[in-house]
């Protein structure tokens, strides 16, 4: 008898049998599900089994939260059931008959920024990095930085640039790419056509503000303006979407014995025609408005309330996937100002979520089998992963996940407040000190410590005072 075999076959019961399973798959911590009919799943039941951490509805896809052990589960599952493996966009696919118009919108942008996050993720710790050597006056009676003192290291901060210009300046390559892969282009010339934004023949985007003269092409009767589009987020996703459009309708009606020729000609070429004239223009202002919108906000008068908002409220968004929006938000703000004061506050709201479950470990300390639960759940929140902490734990109490939202929120006033900007999206936990930029990291490491301390003490409180206890149901 394989290690899982009970669990799977009562997870199979309750969530409604074979038949009630459209398509089956996982991520690293989740079961997802396609249900034919999700009202067949008895939500009751599969918490109370041993092995499940929580359960909530997302993106069309009914998930249950196993923990690192999801993989083997999974393998045993889809034995008992009797269904296929599936691939996760065979997943999304099916899972769309269960979405609303907002909720597929919010899908696609997460399919295209989730495969780029592990070089904005690197690509934050090397800026990090490199300003830490080469601003901060560390040594010699804080006179001196460290590349100023050593040749090793100015070397290091030379060459670790050659991969941040990589990850930043030429992101919109990995855009286009990522979006002729979502639609299902051929994602070689998504690839060409996001180097045509960033071409060295073009002026470069930081360069536009403070030049006498702008280079051009000169067709005659009209000439187009060679600007490059380097970090630029918006630009980049119209013309993926422009070119995909175009590749994906002409192959419907160009034959195919001329297909391998014609498609990527006529795609190409106007989808790169359009971006230089109209695209990227257009998405360049429309880029410009919304991170101008989002900085004026938080740098306002009323900075404070926007940023207790949005401290209270991510954590709730992640439930509902809203918090995918984030990212082109953090991206843009990163093109335009050099960095981003959002990112931060996502940082800090894991962090705090984190910290309650680390009150209930205190709080459940005699009780071994929970400890099982919260531990890792923990630790893994602390290193970003917050599926088990947020449904393996607080939202299974109702009064962690309140407290861990009232610490998010003041961590996040004092770092707007005082004005924190990171360097980019890096890791959402612990580790995210690293990516902020080095004037504002002794603030921020106050603001963690705030992220951690309230949501300990409001947790305990809580549960002596019988606060929020609730059994909250994510998916009714």
């Amino acid at each position: 008898m394989s290690k899982y075999q009970d669990s799977a076959q009562q997870l199979l019961n309750h969530i409604g049998g074979s038949e009630n399973i459209s398509v089956v798959t996982h991520c690293v911590t989740r079961m997802r599900f396609v249900l034919n009919d999700p009202k067949k799943a008895d939500v009751e039941e599969i918490e109370k089994l041993g092995i499940v951490k929580g359960t909530f509805t997302q993106a069309g896809q009914f998930q249950v939260v196993i923990g690192n052990e999801v993989s083997s589960f999974y393998n045993d599952f889809i034995k008992i059931a009797g269904v296929s493996d599936t691939s996760k966009d065979d997943a999304k696919v099916a899972a769309k008959q269960n979405m609303n118009f907002l909720q597929r919108m919010i899908s696609h942008l997460a399919d295209i920024f989730t495969p780029l996050i592990p070089a904005l993720v690197v690509g934050g710790l090397i800026l990090g990095f490199r300003n830490v050597i080469g601003d901060i006056k560390l040594l010699d009676g804080r006179t001196m930085t460290i590349v100023e003192s050593s040749q090793f290291w100015a070397g290091v901060h030379a060459f670790l640039w050659l991969i941040g210009e990589a990850i930043f300046h030429f992101l919109p390559v990995g855009i286009t790419w990522a979006v002729a892969r979502k639609m299902g282009a051929s994602q070689i010339l998504g690839i060409v056509l996001g180097i045509t934004l960033v071409s060295p023949q073009l002026m470069n985007a930081y360069g536009v503000a403070g030049a006498e003269e702008i280079p051009f092409w000169d067709f005659g009767f009209a000439q187009i303006d060679m600007i490059g589009y380097q970090a630029q987020v918006i630009p980049a996703i119209l013309a993926g979407l422009v070119f995909s459009f175009l590749e994906l309708q002409l192959r419907k009606v160009i034959p195919n014995a001329i297909s391998m020729i014609v498609v990527p000609f006529l795609s190409l070429v106007p989808a790169v025609l359009l971006a230089h004239t109209i695209l990227g223009p257009i998405g360049w202002e429309v880029g410009s408005w919304i991170s101008n919108i989002v900085y004026s906000g938080l740098t306002s008068a009323f900075g404070w309330l926007f940023a207790a908002v949005f401290g209270f409220v991510y954590a709730p968004l992640v439930i509902t996937g809203l918090h995918h929006m984030t990212n082109a938000i953090d991206l843009q703000l990163m093109s335009e100002l050099g960095g981003t004061n959002l990112w931060p506050m996502i940082a800090l709201s894991n962090i705090a979520q984190g910290s309650a479950v680390l009150a209930m470990i205190y709080i459940n300390r005699k009780n071994e089998e929970e400890k099982q639960v919260s531990i890792p759940a923990a630790i893994s929140c602390y290193l970003g992963v917050t599926e088990p902490a947020m449904f393996g734990i607080n939202l299974k109490y109702g009064f962690p996940f309140l407290a861990a939202m009232i610490g998010s929120l003041v961590a996040a006033v004092i770092s707007v407040g005082s004005g924190v900007m990171a360097n980019s999206i890096g890791v959402g936990g612990l580790p995210g000190i690293l990516s902020i930029k080095p004037q504002f990291i002794g603030t921020f490491a106050l603001a963690m410590l705030v992220a951690i301390v309230i949501p300990v003490i409001l947790t305990i409180v809580f549960n002596k005072m019988n606060v929020g206890k609730i059994s909250f149901k994510k998916n009714r």
